[in-house]
This record gives C-alpha cells, sequence and structure tokens, in this order.
C-alpha cells in the first residue's frame, strides 16, 4: 500500500507541475500578472520529467541484441590416473568398466555439458561479431552462443585482450534475423545518469536491471587500463560480458566485475566505459589482436612534493622515472624526470591517463608531446611504437623491485649512505655499470622509510644532478635546504628499476 501511496503522489507533484504551468500560461493570455517560475523550480521539473515511467519499452527493444555464451569442455585424464582395476572374466563390475572406457575414448573424460558462462552483446548483425569478456571463454572450448528466441549455434573466437578483458567471437549469420546495438559516447555520462543492464545472470536468462552511474574513472587495479564506469544498477554472475545502456539505447559500459563480500549484487558493478573499449575491439576485429601504441618510458605519479621540487605549480601529468633505450621516446629526446604534460593538445591530468591516451594511437602515427624540464615546457614530435612487438621483444622490463644491505648519516633524510665500490656492486649483485650513492640503512620512522626507500636502493641523482659520492648527497640537501627548499627529489635505482621520489626537507622549526 505504501508504492500506491507513493505512486499517487508522485502523480498528484505531476499534476500540480503540469496544472501550474497552464495556469501562467492561461493568465499571460489573459493579460494577467502571474508568479514567474524559478530557475531552480524549472530545472526541478525538468529532471522529473526526465524519470521514465518504465524501461518496458527500451528493454524489449534492447533485450534481442543480447545473447548468452556457453561452452562445453573436455579434462584430460592426468597420466597417473589409475588403471582399470582386473576383475574375473564375464564379472559385471570388468563389463562395467570396459563400457565406461570405452564411452570416453580410452583417455578422455567426455566433454562436459554446456556451461553457462556469462552474456555478450551483438555489435554486427550482417557479420555476426559478438562483444563479450576474456574472462568469460578464457578456458572454454567448443563456445556457444544463445539468442533471445533460444537459438543456440557455434562461435568462433575472432581474438582476446587480456589487459582490459575484452573478447570477440563471430557466429554464421545464415538466415537469422540478428539485432546489433551501437556505441554511445561514455564520456559524456555524468555521474546520477540513468542506466540499463541486460544479461544472463546466474544462468537464469535474459534478466533487465536499471541503476544510475554512481562513480566513473574507478581504478579497480585489474589491469593497466582500468577506467571503470561504476554502477548500481544489479550485476551479478553471469551478467559478466553482458552490456550496459544509456536511456538512448546504447552500449555505454560492458558489465565486467563487481564489488561483494557474498558474490551476489551489493550495488557496485563496475563497467568498462565505451571509449575504452572500441578502439580495442576495432584492433582485435581488423587484426586478430591488439596492437596498442607504446612510448617507451616507465612513469609515476606526481605528488605534490615532486612538482615543487621540480618547479611546476601543480601535481600533474606523468612523470618519466626510466626511458627504454630502444623505445620511440628515447629517439625523441625524452628523459628520466621529464614531466609529460600534453600529447595532441591533449592534457595528462593524472599519470594513468598516459598509457591510455598512448595505447589509443595508431602504430607510426607521430604525435606532438609537451613535457616539463629545467622549469619551462618543452616540444618533442614521437613516432609512436607498438606494445605487443616491444613484449614479445622483451624489450619491456616486467621484474619486481627487490631489495637488500649496510657510512655518512643524513638526519633530516633518515637514511645512511655509502659510496658505491666495486666490492659493493659485487656483494649487491649490481650490475658493473650501477653508478650512484648507496643507501645502507633507513629508519624505520623517517619519511624515506614510508616512501619505499630500503636498503640497497642506489640514489643515482638529488634534483637532477648526478652523485657518486655519499657527501655529495649529503652538500646538495644541504643546499636545497639553505635556499629554503621545502623538498629534494631524488632518482633511485633498485637493481636496474628506476623511480623518482621526493622527500620533505626537516627544517628546524619543524
Amino acid at each position: 500500500m505504501r508504492i500506491i501511496h507513493i505512486a499517487s503522489a508522485m502523480c498528484m507533484c505531476s499534476f500540480f507541475w503540469a496544472s501550474s504551468a497552464s495556469a501562467q500560461e492561461t493568465a499571460a493570455s489573459a493579460g494577467v500578472n502571474s508568479l514567474p517560475v524559478t530557475q531552480s523550480q524549472a530545472a526541478e521539473t525538468k529532471a522529473v520529467l526526465m524519470i521514465p515511467a518504465s524501461f518496458a519499452d527500451l528493454a524489449a527493444k534492447l533485450s534481442p541484441s543480447v545473447v548468452n555464451i556457453s561452452s562445453t569442455q573436455k579434462i584430460v585424464v592426468p597420466k597417473n590416473f589409475p588403471e582399470i582395476p582386473q576383475f574375473p572374466e564375464n564379472s559385471p563390475f570388468d563389463d562395467f568398466f570396459k563400457e565406461f572406457m570405452e564411452r570416453q575414448g580410452g583417455t578422455n573424460i567426455p566433454s562436459l555439458p554446456s556451461a553457462s558462462l556469462g552474456s555478450g552483446f551483438i555489435i554486427d548483425a550482417e557479420k555476426g561479431y559478438i562483444v563479450t569478456n576474456n574472462h568469460v571463454i578464457g578456458d572454454a572450448q567448443d563456445i556457444r552462443v544463445t539468442f533471445a528466441n533460444d537459438v543456440t549455434v557455434d562461435a568462433k573466437l575472432i581474438g582476446t585482450d587480456e589487459k582490459t578483458d575484452i573478447a570477440i567471437l563471430q557466429v554464421e549469420t545464415g538466415d537469422m534475423d540478428l539485432t546489433s546495438v551501437s556505441f554511445g559516447d561514455s564520456d559524456e555520462l555524468r555521474v546520477g545518469d540513468w542506466t540499463l543492464a541486460i544479461g544472463n545472470p546466474f544462468g537464469l536468462g535474459g534478466s533487465v536491471t536499471a541503476g544510475i552511474v554512481s562513480a566513473r574513472a574507478r581504478d579497480i587495479h585489474s589491469g593497466p587500463y582500468d577506467d571503470y564506469i561504476q554502477t548500481d544498477a544489479s550485476i551479478n554472475r553471469g551478467n559478466s560480458g553482458g552490456p550496459l545502456f544509456n536511456l538512448k539505447g546504447e552500449v555505454i559500459g560492458i558489465n565486467t566485475a563487481i564489488y561483494s563480500p557474498t558474490g551476489g549484487s551489493v550495488g557496485i558493478g563496475f563497467s568498462i566505459p565505451s571509449s575504452l573499449a572500441e578502439p580495442v575491439i576495432d584492433q582485435i576485429i581488423k587484426y586478430g589482436r591488439t596492437r596498442r601504441g607504446w612510448l617507451g618510458v616507465r612513469i609515476q605519479r606526481v605528488t605534490d612534493e615532486i612538482a615543487e621540487a621540480l618547479g611546476l605549480d601543480k601535481a600533474t601529468g606523468a612523470l618519466v622515472a626510466s626511458v627504454n633505450d630502444d623505445g620511440p621516446a628515447k629517439q625523441s629526446g625524452i628523459e628520466a624526470g621529464d614531466i609529460i604534460l600534453e600529447v595532441n593538445d591533449q592534457t595528462i591530468k593524472e599519470t594513468r591517463a598516459l598509457p591510455r591516451t598512448i595505447a589509443e594511437y595508431d602504430v607510426g602515427t607521430k604525435v606532438k608531446i609537451v613535457y616539463w624540464r629545467d622549469n619551462k615546457k618543452h616540444t618533442t614530435n614521437v613516432t609512436i611504437g607498438e606494445l605487443e612487438k616491444a613484449e614479445d621483444e622483451g624489450l619491456i622490463k616486467t621484474d619486481k623491485p627487490k631489495s637488500m644491505d649496510t657510512g655518512v648519516k643524513v638526519e633530516m633524510m633518515g637514511f645512511t649512505l655509502k659510496t658505491l665500490t666495486n666490492a659493493l656492486r659485487n656483494s649487491l649483485n649490481l650490475s658493473d655499470d650501477t653508478e650512484g650513492v648507496l643507501i645502507s640503512d633507513v629508519d624505520p620512522v623517517s619519511e624515506a622509510a614510508k616512501k619505499g626507500l630500503m636498503m640497497g636502493d642506489v640514489i643515482v641523482e638529488v634534483n637532477q644532478q648526478p652523485v657518486n659520492q655519499a657527501e655529495n648527497v649529503a652538500d646538495i640537501i644541504e643546499k636545497a635546504k639553505a635556499n629554503g627548499r621545502k623538498s629534494v627529489l631524488l632518482l633511485i635505482n633498485n637493481k636496474g628499476n628506476m623511480r623518482f621520489v621526493a622527500l620533505r626537507i626537516k627544517h628546524e622549526e619543524e
């Protein structure tokens, strides 16, 4: 009954607003002055009118484009699978086991029954292209697609991309009359916009849920290009790979993940935005794989301390921690310590925006890059390389930093330093060409420790000045302090992994 009361109240409010508007029009035509509608009242009225009375028409139109994806799998019997026990001839047990093994071809267990894995949606009705998640079909064999009319057909895998969790399937369309959907612009989404999710939760069949955009640009640490749309439209297991629609019926996201302590929907679902997915989909269809742009730099976040140390007004852009010797950036003159601010006039507001921006450019494209060095902006042109090719050729290091051991104590920084010698290089397994000053001890409660500095790290530069004596480091820090600098910028080498660390200078008054 409360729902009925609420609905009645809403209808009465709508009638009141409509009546008010009509009354004003009538009064105006009669030459009678009336109270003006304020801007906030007009906006409020518009917002109410935008709330759909029902999603039924939209759901009916879009549901035929959404499919259920299932597969059959074979499990190979391990080599140590026990042999058939020996039974007397004509024993019922003997007959049973022989029949069992004959049915499975001797060594392979029969195909498992078709299992529902997730959802997908048709983007090309003529060619039969279907989009889903990579994790939906990752270990699948004999992928099958079931359409809204319950027709099931075999699907071919065109290609996948693990970094964005996207996969493309293709079906033979034959005489089928398929319904496809198109992508919208996810960059136009605002928090609070309506969304509609259609999929196959828990294998129940086509289901529709509605919600709003709860947040944008979510990083859930699932990959290097995380930029998820967060929605409270119910997304459950089986919805993966299904579309997230706007009220225009355009796909603005691919439902991919949920946050849930229970395994079910708690109103926090994540969708890959269409602006990120479209270029990946186009590349997979064209090449059978991705061909992402590659700059050839390792980057890190620009903190307030780093920005201040480098003379930048605010923390923005992406700090170049190291440059690949065989990468495009090296050839264009970009160096470690530069802060990349723009790519083809597109501002890089935060670090993680740079990899995605570069990845979307076609290999071989020449782009203009604006970067910060020596307290001013510089411009260079870079010809974009191919990320996948660089990975295949081993140009991209994936090894993680390791730590290690034991001078000149710099109290204000919280660490102890040693001049690097060949003996120390050998004991620490450092390469012969490693230059700099060794951190031999770190105060566990210092800012240096909080910033991740540890024994075995090598300081290569201080405020972009190369150092090779422990005393050099202490002198540069003292000079920076005397000049009123609030922080110093260190270039740290940890077994070949370069990164910048900004440390605040501790002043006496503190």
